[in-house]
């Protein structure tokens, strides 16, 4: 009988555990497309050293090397694997493909760049003695965003809804499962009760079994998007 050959990963993941790297894993593995991962260790900071420096010069995880070249920002690999695999967002063409631009880049260039600011107060309030006032600030901006974001997430677009999966929604649940979590001094702020809508996106989509096998490759626990746990990774290490 002739064994069959296991599918070639197409794609490298270059990841740390529960990083933004988790946001690609979600889509891939929606998506069904092989792929294997290479781990950034980030206790030696390896994101920092020359060879990964190569593939994304901005030292960010992830990178995403493809038969077409290394790609890296997380919304630019969404996209990308979108329109490569026909799935997770609206074709080129489709009348709904301008709102889910909208909204992704929203979420990529507003939402998640302010998470890193609540994340690394240090590194954008100027001085130790305003981090605790940049935060609460930076706090209240992300809560409006919530907000909108919210009150798209309850019209139900196809695009993003708790009915099917999107890359949207992929990027959503990665950044609400992260800012119920950090930063770890002042973690328990975010009440998702307050956004009933991307509650239930979180709720679908942390039971799907692309979730699934996330949540057991980096050792995230079950309940990863709604009521979240710290990372316990088999590799690596999530900060």
């Amino acid at each position: 009988m002739r064994r069959r050959k296991r599918a070639r990963p197409m794609y490298v993941l270059h990841y740390a555990p529960d990083n933004a790297s988790l946001i690609v894993r979600l889509a891939l593995e929606e998506m069904g497309v092989p792929y294997r991962t290479a781990l950034v260790d980030r206790a030696t900071r390896a994101q920092d050293g020359p060879a990964y420096r190569r593939l994304n010069p901005a030292g960010l995880i992830p990178a995403l090397e493809t038969p077409r070249g290394t790609l890296f920002e997380t919304g630019a690999i969404l996209l990308w694997l979108a329109d490569r695999h026909g799935a997770l967002a609206p074709p080129p063409g489709d009348p709904a493909r301008g709102d889910f631009l909208k909204w992704l880049f929203f979420t990529s260039n507003t939402l998640h760049a302010e998470t890193r600011m609540l994340f690394y107060p240090d590194r954008y309030a100027g001085t130790e003695a305003t981090v605790a006032a940049f935060s609460g600030k930076t706090r209240a901006r992300i809560a409006r965003h919530l907000g909108l974001l919210d009150e798209m997430a309850a019209t139900r677009p196809s695009w993003c809804g708790p009915d099917e999966p999107s890359a949207l929604a992929c990027y959503l649940a990665a950044l609400l499962r992260w800012l119920a979590l950090y930063p770890r001094d002042s973690a328990g702020w975010l009440d998702l009760t307050a956004w009933p809508a991307l509650r239930a996106l979180a709720a679908a989509m942390e039971v799907r079994p692309a979730a699934r096998r996330a949540a057991l490759a980096e050792g995230l626990g079950d309940t990863i998007f709604t009521r979240p746990s710290y990372a316990n990774p088999p590799e690596g290490s999530a900060t």
